[in-house]
């Protein structure tokens, strides 16, 4: 019985593609999609093709770790490397990190440059995964929460003194997120609200920049000063407005063309393909990227142990949390904070971080058994 109960399992398994080609090409119409928006402007785009360099060796890399088998992951002194190699990066960034846009996040190569930040993002999944699918039985022990809390912090805490806010707030949701879907228990989350609470008083009294400050008054009353602080926040909510229904077309988008919106190859993203596309472009975006969670939940759901489960979660949190705060500050109900649109946005480290994830996702996918709790239900019931 169990023999053939084997069998069945291995077959299936067999049949299960390495890849999940409905998250891979709705990432890589996504990716389609930035590439337009930046190539719609005059003149030479280095943007478009720099980007175009970064997506190509994604794809590599994102093709390459489906073959990989991701079992050692589990091991704690694995992850415990990956931990400390993210720490050492973050710290050797004050020594001879490259300053940019007044944050000290990257690593200067010539003619392109690495962000620690964002590999710090994908290993605090790995950490959190690994920690609580060792405990998810005792996960309701208040004690969990705060050794994990510590593990997050020390990660959020680097990445805040860079200064980098939107990175750390995403360390931050990651740690948050993954607390909530590890079986904590309501009192104890009552207490964690309490302690986030608290811990961004502390922060507004003791770390926060004033530039940091501007951007939250901002957000609670964004038009007090749009010649100011409240400039690139209302210029984004009035680029996403002018697109309309159907949009102004591609390189018809007047707000970018003609410079009245900052950076939008990167934090405004969304708000120049919104000029350009309109709201059917937006609803078609939002369809893509509703894809893309929803096939990393359905990966992460099949997962073989509690940590491929708890990976798979970590992640959609981090892409979901990055895409609801970008387009939360383009439109005008989350303050500016400098956080780039997953596969959109500009910039390789946070493009490469993202295939990476998605990579380790289809890795773990090649010993996933969609079936196995199915066949092992029907197996004992007698069917």
């Amino acid at each position: 019985m169990m023999v053939e109960l084997f069998e069945k399992v291995k077959g299936h398994a067999k049949k299960t593609t390495r890849i999940d080609w409905y998250l891979f090409l709705s990432v890589v119409f996504i990716i389609m999609a930035g590439l337009v928006t930046m190539s719609s402007f005059t003149g030479r785009n280095t943007f478009f093709d720099k980007q175009l360099i970064w997506a190509g060796i994604s794809f590599v890399v994102f093709f390459a770790l489906s073959f990989v088998d991701f079992h050692f992951l589990r091991r704690t002194n694995i992850v415990t490397a990956l931990f400390a190699l993210a720490c050492g990066m973050l710290l050797a960034l004050f020594v001879v990190g490259k300053i940019s846009k007044g944050a000290q996040a990257w690593f200067s190569f010539g003619l392109f440059a690495i962000q620690p930040g964002e590999f710090a993002k994908l290993v605090i999944v790995l950490v959190l995964a690994k920690y609580f699918s060792r405990r998810h039985v005792e996960i309701a022990h208040i004690r969990h929460i705060i050794i994990s809390g510590v593990y997050a912090f020390i990660i959020f805490g680097l990445v805040l003194l860079q200064p980098d806010f939107g990175g750390a707030l995403i360390i931050f949701l990651i740690w948050f997120g993954m607390v909530m879907v590890s079986g904590i228990s309501k009192k104890h989350l009552l207490l964690v609200f309490i302690v986030g609470f608290a811990s961004f008083a502390l922060l507004w009294g003791t770390v926060l920049h004033p530039y940091q400050k501007a951007r939250i008054m901002t957000f609670i009353h964004p038009l007090a000063n749009i010649r100011g602080a409240g400039y690139n926040a209302y210029q984004s909510m009035v680029t996403v407005g002018s697109g309309q229904f159907f949009g102004k077309g591609i390189g018809f988008g007047t707000q970018s063309r003609l410079q009245f919106l900052p950076e939008y190859q990167t934090d405004f993203i969304f708000a120049a393909f919104s000029e350009e596309w309109g709201f059917v472009g937006v609803i078609i975006l939002f369809i893509l990227y509703g894809i893309v969670i929803a096939r990393i939940l359905h990966n992460a759901k099949q997962g073989e142990t509690n940590f491929e489960i708890l990976y798979g979660l970590g992640l959609a949190i981090l892409l979901m949390s990055q895409f609801c705060i970008h387009i939360g500050m383009n439109i005008g109900i989350l303050p500016v904070t400098g956080l780039t649109l997953p596969f959109m946005s500009y910039g390789g480290s946070h493009l490469l971080t993202s295939f990476i994830g998605l990579g380790i996702l289809m890795g773990m996918r090649q010993y996933s058994h969609a079936a196995h709790k199915d066949l092992m239900k029907n197996e004992f019931l007698g069917y």
